[in-house]
């Protein structure tokens, strides 16, 4: 059986404009391929309503997992809290579990709980909260979509409370081999290598060093057998060329 599948939906204008570099992709990837979760796909919308509801509900039919980051905070464009509801018809109003997680954490603090810090505690209807060790602001999971925050300290934070709540596959493997040729050399080659091993995912990350070109191949895949087998094969097909 193929690995469960999952998409994410990174929402901000300040990472579409260029001003934030996204990093939570990346940390994502990396932990949902620890548990055997293909990340298929990526989107980033900006921070409009209307583009999170249609983004969100094409997500959520085509793959088994969503996770979305950003848009949940306490100032006006946080607005995801919102779309998000409107995704799946359901009424969203100030929670009393997160209201008092909130209001707990800042009384401590010794600072206001404000209407607009308030307005981190307005959850979905039906929606499960996703611990905040962080920052306490909780986010939520509807149904197979996982809503979080794009701080990525926070981010990451919330991906460790979602984890073990998400059905995994088998780990994906992965090897790879430094060729000291250029593509164009070793296209032909790859190719047989690949249609030799469909059940392989070979890809070939070009680079230039020192003035010479070459390729950086990494194999991947469930199966260690057939990862090792192929990596044995393609090493033997560049003798002196490979490091």
């Amino acid at each position: 059986m193929p690995n469960p599948t999952a998409a994410m939906l990174v929402i901000g204008d300040e990472i579409l404009s260029g001003r934030t570099r996204d990093s939570n992709m990346h940390y994502l990837a990396q932990e949902l391929t620890k548990i055997g979760v293909s990340l298929t796909e990526v989107r980033m919308v900006v921070d409009d309503t209307d583009a999170i509801v249609d983004a969100v509900n094409a997500l959520r039919a085509q793959y088994d997992t969503v996770v979305t980051s950003g848009g949940i905070g306490p100032t006006h464009d946080d607005i995801t809290a919102d779309a998000i509801a409107q995704a799946f018809g359901a009424h969203i109003d100030i929670r009393d579990d997160a209201r008092a997680l909130l209001a707990a954490h800042y009384e401590r603090q010794g600072s206001e709980f404000n209407a607009a810090r308030q307005r981190m505690a307005r959850i979905p209807d039906g929606a499960t909260l996703i611990d905040n060790p962080v920052s306490i602001a909780p986010g939520f999971t509807m149904e197979n979509v996982h809503v979080m925050a794009g701080v990525p300290s926070v981010f990451q934070a919330m991906v460790a409370s979602v984890l073990p709540h998400i059905t995994g596959g088998a780990p994906l493997l992965s090897q790879s081999l430094r060729i000291n040729r250029g593509e164009g050399d070793i296209a032909g080659p790859l190719g047989d290598l690949a249609a030799a091993f469909p059940d392989l995912s070979i890809g070939s990350y070009p680079f230039v060093r020192d003035g010479v070109f070459g390729a950086n191949i990494v194999i991947r895949g469930t199966d260690a057998g057939q990862v090792d087998a192929a990596m044995t094969r393609l090493a033997g097909l560049f003798p002196g060329d490979c490091a």
